[in-house]
């Protein structure tokens, strides 16, 4: 298991500047941050849970400035209950689904701000389409947290899994004024784990072998799905904690059981084949850059819009998607939007033929004016019938040169063949078969 902070000696990243670390030193010998990463599987994992930081009341305190250090609630009145708790407030004993009146009693400074859900709601939607500017592989399980299978974005990122996360990270709390927390593993259980051991504007890296000791003091309800009921049953066989389901035999327990005893032996162990299920409503596959200096030229505008074609292409493959309506975004300098969309005769999900089209929209915006930002987004989807077909169309001549294409976008989506038994869903089967 390994937390940001942590000095096992393992080659990692500064979380801040995203300067590589080595040695067992506590800080970055570049900015002094004490936010270190460091795993000796750091590159191997690539299942994250990223959970928003006490989602609720931090949106209230990045909209009221001056309730920064006090503790805030979001929740109703005297009978109402506290529906988020930030982390001051916590200190107090503050809980979510806690009475307010009770709350007000453990803290009586206690800020009550009452909710604004279509507030909440387009906070989410932001940091949603972020996550997905990293992968399609999104499965949305709450407003404010979800599971990514971040497999092959090495391809299209430049950059491991867990740097990327930990840009994203960067970003969410630069553009969108919050911090989230965020879990790296070689399955859905333990990164949900892992999420939670190192809040707030955490990290926390946690492999098979390092989560087997760290379940094993644990009541056998932290393993999802066991309420009072079943926790109640697996009492009376004498399973009161994890360590007493590891030390089982799974034959005996799925003969006790069924297929639950099964599931929970597998748990126990940190053996989890389930898939991350992204969210299948889909409307758009987009991406999009701010610029640090605004431009007003074509050649360059068009060189950012190849690039962005590009993972937007590589997405829609990943995802085994199509569209047939590509969109044009740009702001200016100051902050106007434009937006321009064009359909095409036949859906596609490939670089250059969205290009061809992305690229005459951008031939009539460009007049003079500076823009800031730029994006391209692909809508009106289907599933694609063929994936990593080859491209029939020719790249535009005039694009050829300065930004020629990335051939690894064609295995964005495959997995790679995994050297880590934790890591791969045939080695995890073949593993707990040998069990």
């Amino acid at each position: 298991m390994t937390t940001a902070g942590n000095s096992d000696g393992s080659e990692g990243f500064c979380r801040d500047c995203l300067q590589t670390t080595a040695g067992s030193g506590r800080r970055c010998v570049y900015c002094g941050s004490p936010r270190l990463l460091r795993h000796p599987a750091l590159a191997s994992l690539t299942i994250a849970h990223v959970d928003c930081d006490a989602f609720y009341a931090t949106i209230e305190k990045r909209d009221n400035p001056e309730f920064a250090d006090r503790p805030v609630a979001v929740g109703g009145g005297k009978r109402g209950v506290v529906a988020a708790a930030c982390y001051v407030a916590r200190t107090y004993g503050v809980r979510s689904a806690m009475p307010m009146f009770k709350a007000r009693a453990l803290c009586p400074e206690l800020v009550v701000v009452k909710p604004d859900m279509t507030k909440y709601v387009r906070v989410g939607r932001q940091v949603r389409e972020a996550m997905r500017a990293l992968t399609p592989l999104v499965e949305p399980l709450s407003i404010d947290e979800a599971f990514l299978d971040l497999t092959g974005t090495e391809l299209v990122h430049g950059m491991i899994p867990a740097r990327t996360l930990a840009t994203f990270a960067r970003d969410v709390q630069r553009d969108i004024g919050i911090t989230v927390s965020i879990g790296l593993s070689c399955n859905k259980f333990l990164a949900k784990i892992a999420s939670d051991l190192d809040k707030p504007r955490g990290f926390a890296a946690l492999l098979q072998d390092d989560a087997r000791q760290l379940l094993a003091t644990k009541p056998v309800s932290f393993i999802y799905g066991v309420g009072p009921a079943t926790q109640e049953r697996l009492a009376r066989q004498g399973f009161r904690q994890i360590s007493d389901l590891q030390r089982a035999d799974e034959i005996e327990l799925i003969k006790q059981f069924g297929t639950e005893g099964r599931r929970l032996w597998r748990l126990a162990h940190g053996v989890d084949d389930r898939r991350v299920e992204p969210d299948r409503d889909v409307k758009v596959v987009s991406s999009e850059t701010t610029f640090e200096t605004d431009y007003a030229d074509r050649q360059t505008l068009e060189q950012q819009l190849w690039r962005l074609t590009e993972k937007v292409s590589g997405r829609l493959k990943a995802a085994q998607l199509e569209g047939s309506t590509i969109t044009l975004k740009l702001k200016t300098a100051d902050f106007r939007l434009r937006t321009r969309s064009q359909s095409i005769g036949r859906p596609t999900q490939l670089a250059t033929r969205i290009f061809s089209t992305i690229r005459e929209l951008l031939a009539r915006e460009i007049d003079g004016t500076a823009f800031r930002l730029i994006g391209v987004g692909v809508s009106a989807l289907q599933a694609a019938w063929t994936i990593f077909a080859p491209s029939s169309e020719a790249m535009p001549s005039s694009a050829a040169s300065p930004f020629p294409r990335s051939p690894e976008w064609e295995m964005l989506g495959r997995r790679p063949t995994c050297r880590r038994r934790c890591c791969c869903p045939s080695h995890r089967s073949a593993s707990s078969r040998r069990r």
